[in-house]
Protein backbone atom coordinates (compact mmCIF):
# COMPACT_ATOMS: atom_id res chain seq x y z
CA UNK A 1 0.00 0.00 0.00
CA UNK A 2 2.76 2.59 0.44
CA UNK A 3 3.33 2.83 -3.36
CA UNK A 4 -0.19 3.96 -3.74
CA UNK A 5 0.54 7.65 -2.32
CA UNK A 6 -2.67 7.49 -0.64
CA UNK A 7 -1.18 9.81 1.50
CA UNK A 8 -0.50 12.56 -1.00
CA UNK A 9 -3.17 14.87 -0.70
CA UNK A 10 -2.49 17.04 -3.42
CA UNK A 11 -5.39 18.99 -5.65
CA UNK A 12 -5.42 20.46 -8.56
CA UNK A 13 -7.96 22.37 -11.55
CA UNK A 14 -7.60 23.76 -14.87
CA UNK A 15 -5.91 27.06 -13.39
CA UNK A 16 -3.87 25.86 -10.29
CA UNK A 17 -1.78 22.45 -9.78
CA UNK A 18 -0.25 21.05 -6.40
CA UNK A 19 -2.35 22.73 -4.19
CA UNK A 20 -2.74 21.51 -0.45
CA UNK A 21 -5.74 20.67 1.26
CA UNK A 22 -5.52 23.93 3.07
CA UNK A 23 -5.27 25.97 -0.01
CA UNK A 24 -8.56 24.09 -1.08
CA UNK A 25 -10.36 25.03 1.94
CA UNK A 26 -9.33 28.37 1.69
CA UNK A 27 -10.84 28.69 -2.13
CA UNK A 28 -14.21 27.05 -0.60
CA UNK A 29 -14.05 29.84 2.07
CA UNK A 30 -13.66 32.69 -0.26
CA UNK A 31 -15.76 31.41 -2.89
CA UNK A 32 -19.06 30.85 -0.41
CA UNK A 33 -17.72 34.58 1.19
CA UNK A 34 -18.65 36.43 -2.06
CA UNK A 35 -22.42 35.47 -2.02
CA UNK A 36 -23.29 34.62 2.08
CA UNK A 37 -26.65 34.51 1.47
CA UNK A 38 -26.65 31.61 -0.99
CA UNK A 39 -27.42 28.31 -1.23
CA UNK A 40 -24.34 25.79 -1.03
CA UNK A 41 -23.44 22.24 -2.10
CA UNK A 42 -19.97 21.23 -1.21
CA UNK A 43 -20.30 17.59 -2.77
CA UNK A 44 -17.79 14.89 -3.03
CA UNK A 45 -17.35 12.15 -5.30
CA UNK A 46 -14.97 9.49 -7.20
CA UNK A 47 -15.04 7.76 -10.77
CA UNK A 48 -12.33 5.61 -12.32
CA UNK A 49 -10.88 4.19 -15.45
CA UNK A 50 -8.88 1.30 -15.97
CA UNK A 51 -6.08 1.67 -18.79
CA UNK A 52 -3.76 -1.22 -20.08
CA UNK A 53 -1.76 -1.04 -17.05
CA UNK A 54 -2.83 0.79 -14.13
CA UNK A 55 -6.09 2.05 -13.07
CA UNK A 56 -6.96 6.25 -12.59
CA UNK A 57 -9.01 7.70 -10.08
CA UNK A 58 -10.08 11.00 -9.61
CA UNK A 59 -12.17 12.87 -6.43
CA UNK A 60 -13.38 15.60 -7.19
CA UNK A 61 -14.46 18.12 -4.45
CA UNK A 62 -17.25 21.02 -5.38
CA UNK A 63 -18.55 23.90 -3.78
CA UNK A 64 -22.08 25.51 -5.99
CA UNK A 65 -23.97 28.27 -5.68
CA UNK A 66 -27.49 27.63 -6.87
CA UNK A 67 -27.69 29.18 -9.97
CA UNK A 68 -24.78 31.30 -9.22
CA UNK A 69 -21.95 29.23 -10.41
CA UNK A 70 -19.06 26.54 -8.79
CA UNK A 71 -15.47 25.92 -8.18
CA UNK A 72 -13.86 22.40 -8.17
CA UNK A 73 -10.38 20.90 -8.31
CA UNK A 74 -9.71 17.47 -7.86
CA UNK A 75 -7.35 15.04 -6.27
CA UNK A 76 -5.62 11.74 -8.64
CA UNK A 77 -4.72 8.48 -7.26
CA UNK A 78 -3.00 5.62 -9.71
CA UNK A 79 -2.83 2.25 -8.83
CA UNK A 80 -0.54 0.25 -10.84
CA UNK A 81 -2.84 -2.38 -12.03
CA UNK A 82 -5.66 -3.42 -13.96
CA UNK A 83 -8.65 -2.93 -11.36
CA UNK A 84 -11.28 -5.32 -13.02
CA UNK A 85 -13.43 -6.38 -10.15
CA UNK A 86 -16.37 -4.09 -10.10
CA UNK A 87 -16.69 -4.33 -6.21
CA UNK A 88 -13.47 -3.89 -5.42
CA UNK A 89 -13.21 -0.65 -7.71
CA UNK A 90 -16.03 0.90 -7.00
CA UNK A 91 -14.84 0.11 -3.02
CA UNK A 92 -12.09 1.27 -3.25
CA UNK A 93 -13.79 5.00 -5.12
CA UNK A 94 -16.28 5.53 -2.41
CA UNK A 95 -12.79 4.98 0.43
CA UNK A 96 -11.34 7.62 -1.63
CA UNK A 97 -14.66 10.09 -1.05
CA UNK A 98 -14.42 8.66 2.32
CA UNK A 99 -10.84 10.22 2.32
CA UNK A 100 -11.78 13.40 1.41
CA UNK A 101 -14.67 14.02 3.19
CA UNK A 102 -12.61 12.96 6.81
CA UNK A 103 -10.35 15.96 5.68
CA UNK A 104 -12.90 18.54 6.31
CA UNK A 105 -13.38 18.16 10.32
CA UNK A 106 -16.20 19.53 12.18
CA UNK A 107 -14.33 22.30 12.78
CA UNK A 108 -13.96 22.83 9.17
CA UNK A 109 -17.20 22.21 8.54
CA UNK A 110 -18.22 24.41 11.17
CA UNK A 111 -15.95 27.56 9.40
CA UNK A 112 -18.74 26.79 6.34
CA UNK A 113 -21.84 26.46 7.97
CA UNK A 114 -20.77 30.01 10.13
CA UNK A 115 -20.34 32.01 6.37
CA UNK A 116 -24.20 31.07 5.51
CA UNK A 117 -25.81 31.02 9.28
CA UNK A 118 -26.30 34.56 9.89
CA UNK A 119 -28.21 34.62 6.70
CA UNK A 120 -30.65 31.28 7.38
CA UNK A 121 -33.43 33.23 7.59
CA UNK A 122 -32.81 35.36 4.29
CA UNK A 123 -32.62 31.81 2.38
CA UNK A 124 -29.38 30.53 2.45
CA UNK A 125 -28.12 27.21 2.65
CA UNK A 126 -25.46 24.67 3.07
CA UNK A 127 -25.81 20.93 2.33
CA UNK A 128 -22.89 17.89 1.97
CA UNK A 129 -23.28 15.34 -0.66
CA UNK A 130 -21.32 12.15 -1.08
CA UNK A 131 -21.72 11.19 -5.34
CA UNK A 132 -21.81 7.35 -5.62
CA UNK A 133 -20.59 6.70 -9.38
CA UNK A 134 -23.28 3.57 -9.31
CA UNK A 135 -27.03 3.43 -10.96
CA UNK A 136 -30.37 1.38 -8.97
CA UNK A 137 -31.57 0.70 -12.52
CA UNK A 138 -32.01 -3.35 -13.62
CA UNK A 139 -29.68 -2.45 -16.75
CA UNK A 140 -26.95 -1.43 -14.46
CA UNK A 141 -24.32 -3.73 -13.22
CA UNK A 142 -23.69 -1.46 -9.60
CA UNK A 143 -27.16 -1.70 -8.62
CA UNK A 144 -26.20 -4.38 -6.51
CA UNK A 145 -23.72 -2.22 -4.40
CA UNK A 146 -26.26 0.68 -3.83
CA UNK A 147 -27.19 -0.26 -0.27
CA UNK A 148 -23.64 -0.62 0.52
CA UNK A 149 -22.09 2.22 -0.90
CA UNK A 150 -25.12 4.54 0.33
CA UNK A 151 -24.91 3.55 3.68
CA UNK A 152 -21.43 4.66 3.88
CA UNK A 153 -22.04 7.85 2.44
CA UNK A 154 -24.57 8.37 5.48
CA UNK A 155 -22.41 6.81 8.20
CA UNK A 156 -20.27 9.82 7.70
CA UNK A 157 -23.26 11.98 8.14
CA UNK A 158 -23.59 13.39 4.12
CA UNK A 159 -26.54 13.13 1.83
CA UNK A 160 -25.61 10.37 -0.50
CA UNK A 161 -26.58 10.49 -4.43
CA UNK A 162 -26.41 8.11 -7.30
CA UNK A 163 -27.67 8.23 -10.78
CA UNK A 164 -28.53 10.03 -12.64
CA UNK A 165 -27.76 12.62 -9.90
CA UNK A 166 -24.53 11.63 -8.61
CA UNK A 167 -22.29 14.25 -11.50
CA UNK A 168 -19.67 14.88 -9.70
CA UNK A 169 -18.16 11.55 -10.16
CA UNK A 170 -20.38 10.85 -13.33
CA UNK A 171 -19.40 14.04 -15.08
CA UNK A 172 -16.78 16.02 -13.44
CA UNK A 173 -14.65 13.22 -12.05
CA UNK A 174 -14.95 11.50 -14.93
CA UNK A 175 -13.67 13.88 -17.63
CA UNK A 176 -9.71 13.43 -15.86
CA UNK A 177 -9.75 9.52 -15.35
CA UNK A 178 -9.46 9.22 -19.02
Amino acid sequence: MANLKLLDFSFQNLTNKNMSFNEVFQHIIRFMRKDPTGNYRLIFGTDSQIHPTYTRFITGIVIQCESKGAWACFRRVVIPRKMTNLHERISFETTLTEEVVSMFTERKKEQLIDIVLPNIYKGSSFTIEGHIDIGASNKNKTRVFVNEMVGRMESLGIEPKIKPDSYVASSYANRFTK
